[in-house]
């Protein structure tokens, strides 16, 4: 609770903000997407209350290793950068999402509340410069029959009528997807998860209350990314799932222990630093795991996720090689 209400006064008076839709509505049959979030450097005031571990090396290897996958598209659910104002804090990005985009691979990001902290309007300028197709009220991209839903969860920074639209947006794109029969799933992202045991964070009411409802009253959305708590964790709602994967590289945040907790699905998975890998396999989404192996050698399949569409069914494939999968 300490470590909490610390960050939470600290962070407290930076302003968040984050209006039309961008679609893209390229199929690139038989190609992985990938999922990734929280990749922003630990900011100097953060490792007075978390432990730092090589970070920036472990972003560094992600996107390396996302590249030597070529993946069809890459989403990155926000925190992108430590500050989103600050030019060099985008320095490094700016040559990871070079390296991507040389190779076709598309790249598309849903703001989280590092690029809005402190000069939220200059954040904003700088991620929309690097990320051209974002829309701060929600955007669209299809890959392979997998539609990608990409939403802003920085409520606070929307006016009245920007949260209306998104709302009103996110529920009339949800409904001309699942009457497309060219689509096949709907996948919805956000920074800040509605479901997270973090001590640091906890999860978000607004997304619980504003886009959950709908995701679940859509037969064809079968999974909700999002990131803000640093860890991996599973939920489920109505049979639906539910993935937080904020482990791109930022400070490590502890989970609360004990009773009266969220069901984490995950529970003997707690990988520090890893990414999502997605890809369609006919009428289901295989979801895998990537992690950062502890000595930092190089990446393992850490867990591996098995979703069919419009049923409730569920099943998991774990595959955790260390011997102490629920260690860092």
């Amino acid at each position: 609770m300490f470590i909490k209400n610390f960050l939470f006064i600290l962070f407290g008076f930076f302003a968040l903000i984050s209006s039309g839709q961008t679609v893209d509505t390229t199929s690139i049959p038989g190609k992985e997407m990938v999922f990734a979030s929280d990749t922003q450097a630990p900011m100097w005031v953060e490792t007075l209350v978390l432990k730092s571990n090589r970070n920036r090396l472990a972003t560094k290897s992600i996107f390396d290793n996302i590249l030597n996958r070529n993946p069809a598209g890459v989403y990155l659910l926000g925190d992108v950068v430590a500050l989103g104002s600050s030019t060099r804090q985008w320095k490094a990005m700016d040559a990871y999402l070079k390296r991507l985009r040389s190779k076709g691979i598309k790249v598309n990001a849903a703001l989280g509340n590092h690029e809005v902290m402190g000069q939220p309007a200059k954040g904003q300028r700088k991620f929309q410069v690097r990320f051209p197709k974002h829309v701060k009220t929600g955007s669209l991209d299809i890959t392979d029959s997998v539609a990608v839903i990409l939403l802003n969860s920085n409520f606070g920074s929307l006016s009245s009528s920007e949260d209306t639209a998104q709302i009103n947006w996110y529920k009339r794109t949800l409904n001309e997807l699942d009457a497309d029969s060219s689509v096949l799933f709907i996948i919805t992202g956000c920074h800040h998860s509605p479901y997270t045991n973090s001590k640091i964070v906890g999860s978000s009411i607004s997304v619980r209350k504003n886009f959950v409802p709908y995701f679940l009253q859509s037969p064809k959305s079968r999974l909700f990314l999002s990131g803000h708590s640093h860890n991996f964790e599973h939920f489920q709602q109505q049979g639906k799932n539910f993935f937080v994967i904020g482990g791109g590289g930022g400070l490590h945040q502890p989970l609360k222990k004990g009773e009266g907790l969220l069901t984490d699905l995950a529970i003997q998975y707690k990988p520090m630093f890893h990414y999502l890998a997605i890809q369609r396999h006919s009428d289901r989404l295989v979801l895998t795991s990537m992690r950062l192996k502890s000595d930092f050698s190089g990446f393992e399949q850490g867990a591996k996720f098995e979703i069919g569409p419009l049923t409730s069914n569920y099943s998991t494939i774990t595959n955790t090689p260390e011997k102490s999968p629920g260690k860092h």
